[in-house]
Order: C-alpha cells, then sequence, then structure tokens
C-alpha cells in the first residue's frame, strides 16, 4: 500500500475553516446547462491547439463552457490552463483549432474586440489612478459619456464595498482591497464573461478563502460567466460549478468538483484532487478512511496497522499508520475521536462503495 498526495493537496474548506468535499451543487438551484441538449455554450474551445516553437503547451483540447457558469481550469504549474485562458483572452493565437464566443468564431479578433474582460494575476492596477480611476479605465478607453461612466463606477465600487476607498491609490490598499479593485474594474464594463487568472494567489490563506466566497458572491449577483485558473485544489472545488483537470496540455477529466472528487477517471486526477491511499490499485480518500482498535465487520474492509505519526489539524487529525507490508496510509479523524498514539495497533477501515477505481 502507497499514499499518494499531490502538494497542498486538501478539501474544500468551508467559512469556518473546517474541511469538507467539494462544493455538492451549484449555487443556483437547479442550475445545470451542460446536461440540457438545447443549450448552447457561450464558450467552446473546438479542437484547440497551441505550440511554441517545437513544444506543445495544449493539445487538441475540445471544451464548452455555458453562460452563468463559475468554471475553473485546474492543474499544475506547465499544465497549459494559463495558456488555453490567453488563448480565450486573445493575447495568445491557437496554433490549430477555434475559438467560438455566443456562437461567433473569435478566434483571429485582437482581444480589444472580444465580449470578455480579464483580471490578472498581479491585478495590474495603475498606480498613479485612485481607485476610481482604476475601476473606469475601460470605458473611459471606450469613450463613454461621463455621467454613465460615473455610475458603472459607482455599482462597482458598491457591490465590493470599496466606496471608503475611491480617492486612494493602489499603495494605500491591502491585498484583498487591491484585489476587489482589479475585479471591479473587470466587471464594470459588464462584460458578458470574466477571465481571472491566478487571482487569488497573493493573498494569505484565511483572506484567500475570504475572497473565494466573494468572487462566488459577485458571481451570483452579476450572473456573468467566470472563468477561473487555478492550481490550487481548494479553490476549485470550493467555487466552480464544472471545472476541467490539465496535465501536460490535455484535459485529462471535465465534470462537476463532486463527480470528478468522488469519481476521477485517471490516477493523476484522484491523486491531483486531494490525497489517495492506493491498495492494490484502488484508492481510498483519507476522510473515507476509518482508524480503530479492534477490526471492522458488517462489510466493512479493515487491516492491521501501526500508528507511526498523528499530526493535529484543528478539526481534525491526520494519523499516518504502517502496514505489515511496510506500506504508509493516511486516516483523516475527527478530534473528538479516540486519540491514538505513536507505536499503537490499531485497524483501518472502509466501506467498498467508497473506493475508488482509476484507469
Amino acid at each position: 500500500m502507497s499514499v499518494a498526495t499531490a502538494s497542498d493537496a486538501k478539501p474544500a474548506a468551508s467559512p469556518s475553516g473546517t474541511k469538507a468535499g467539494p462544493r455538492t451543487a451549484a449555487p443556483q438551484s437547479g442550475f445545470a446547462p451542460w446536461k440540457d441538449p438545447a443549450k448552447s455554450p457561450i464558450v467552446r474551445f473546438e479542437n484547440v491547439t497551441k505550440k511554441f516553437d517545437d513544444f506543445v503547451a495544449v493539445k487538441n483540447v475540445t471544451l464548452d463552457i455555458y453562460e452563468r457558469e463559475f468554471f475553473a481550469l485546474l492543474g499544475p504549474s506547465g499544465c497549459g490552463k494559463s495558456t488555453l485562458l490567453r488563448m480565450l483572452a486573445g493575447f495568445e493565437r491557437p496554433t490549430e483549432g477555434r475559438l467560438i464566443v455566443a456562437g461567433n468564431d473569435i478566434t483571429e479578433l485582437p482581444p480589444c474586440e472580444r465580449p470578455l474582460n480579464m483580471m490578472f494575476q498581479s491585478y495590474a492596477l495603475f498606480p498613479h489612478m485612485t481607485v476610481e480611476g482604476n475601476i473606469g479605465f475601460g470605458l473611459r478607453q471606450e469613450g463613454m459619456e461621463k455621467a454613465r461612466m460615473a455610475e458603472r463606477v459607482e455599482e462597482a465600487m458598491t457591490m465590493l464595498e470599496l466606496r471608503p476607498f475611491a480617492k486612494r491609490k493602489p499603495h494605500q490598499l491591502s491585498g484583498g482591497q487591491q484585489q476587489r479593485v482589479a475585479l471591479a474594474r473587470a466587471i464594470a464594463k459588464k462584460p458578458h464573461i470574466v477571465l481571472l487568472d491566478e487571482p487569488l494567489g497573493a493573498l494569505d490563506k484565511k483572506l484567500r478563502q475570504q475572497a473565494q466566497f466573494e468572487l462566488m458572491r459577485i458571481q451570483e449577483t452579476t450572473g456573468t460567466t467566470f472563468i477561473i485558473v487555478t492550481h490550487d485544489q481548494e479553490e476549485a472545488l470550493s467555487m466552480s460549478d464544472q471545472l476541467a483537470v490539465m496535465n501536460e496540455g490535455r484535459i485529462e477529466q471535465a465534470g462537476s468538483p463532486e463527480d470528478i472528487y468522488l469519481r476521477p477517471r485517471t490516477k493523476f486526477v484522484a491523486g491531483f484532487l486531494g490525497a489517495v491511499n492506493w491498495i492494490e490499485g484502488i484508492g481510498i480518500r483519507p476522510e473515507s478512511t476509518r482508524i480503530g482498535r479492534e477490526a471492522e465487520n458488517h462489510g466493512a474492509k479493515s487491516f492491521p496497522a501501526l500508528v507511526t505519526d498523528s499530526v493535529f489539524l484543528g478539526d481534525c487529525f491526520q494519523v499516518i499508520v504502517r502496514m505489515a507490508s511496510g506500506e504508509e496510509a493516511v486516516a483523516q479523524v475527527h478530534r473528538s475521536s479516540p486519540v491514538f498514539q505513536r507505536g499503537e495497533s490499531v485497524h483501518i477501515s472502509w466501506n467498498p462503495s467508497d473506493e475508488i477505481s482509476v484507469a
């Protein structure tokens, strides 16, 4: 038995900080346009490939994204997710394939003519402009009439609770406030689609969790389609209606967070979206792995093991055990459960229905 974990992989966190699984339903009740054969996607990547000289960054990707969706492109560094987003924004051109938005081929359109806006990881705020100046920049570039522009800027600042900071410059703002200014600038133009490239990467963990729920609230309020690029599994699981896991330029699996987390199709997807104990080709999530001083009956699978370590994580303990074979497994135990000491003989168990079988 071995333990497969991804770097920084962890279950999604709730606002209180307790760990949970992926979001089990779209935030809008009954919202599932991808299940409706009569619905057309607002964004379609059609057989898209991108080469940089001899390096193939994106390999024949076909992907549909629907209106009002919060869609996440997830994967490790260098998997092609940011390149895919930059092609949609118009900053890179596909080597092969087409980009279709609202039924129109935009493959050859310049960025300024595409019905979308992008929020960069660095926020790209103008240091010499105030908050309201930054938010209204794109509207001024379009030549919008001043009174209408002022209304749009006021609306965006109110939505993101930025009114008290209207006259401040970026260096006078916290990281979270700068992030909200960048998002306000993106939505002020009321685009059909907002692209977010690792938008929360510069924030600390607590602020990042708060920002995640703020983004979800704004996306639901505006009804805008959000497409986010992230390498953070927690972020993708907790925020998105649908997500696509990328690896080496390809889509490994696309679907709802719940489906991908509970029913991964490949070992890469299973290991990237959280930790997995692999037992003879079968995967068991740590949160589905139970630990006790006696073997379980009643249909559960149970194996003797020895506790090698126990790590306190606040709401739970992560207990590491070694099997008779010498291989290790991890069990996630609630803090109210019995405490297991290093060197103690135990049994690990799980229900067969919780097993993950992958290709």
